[in-house]
């Protein structure tokens, strides 16, 4: 198997699994979410059906590109909702650094998901 292939399994698999986590560990993300986002329960469950659907469509040539730039675009979407989640973590005196480097990481996914845009 080719390494692009291999790439684009990877990141299918990903989003599939993120997605599904989000109906399984809801409190997970709504611990997290900003209060400016209304409706947060119904917000992650549509992120999470918007992560698995974008995951399968990522497996199809016909609608990879569309799926790959859907991706970037969410991924583009949450980032106000994790640079939150710093400064939560942050102002509670938790640990923090985990999520400043996840600020950065949804940089190179952004660049990841750009190789499957054609």
């Amino acid at each position: 198997m080719e390494t692009h292939t291999l790439s684009l399994y990877i990141m299918a698999g990903l989003y599939i699994l993120a997605g599904i986590n989000h109906f399984i560990m809801p409190r997970v993300y709504l611990k997290i979410t900003p209060p400016w986002v209304p409706r947060p329960s119904l917000v992650n469950w549509l992120v999470g059906a918007v992560e698995i659907t974008l995951g399968i469509l990522l497996l199809f040539e016909k609608t990879q590109s569309l799926a790959a730039w859907g991706i970037i675009l969410l991924l583009i979407a949450i980032f106000p909702a994790n640079f939150y989640h710093f400064q939560l973590a942050k102002r509670s005196g938790k640990i923090w650094v985990p999520t400043l480097l996840r600020l950065p990481v949804q940089v190179l996914l952004i660049g990841w998901a750009y190789t499957f845009t054609g």
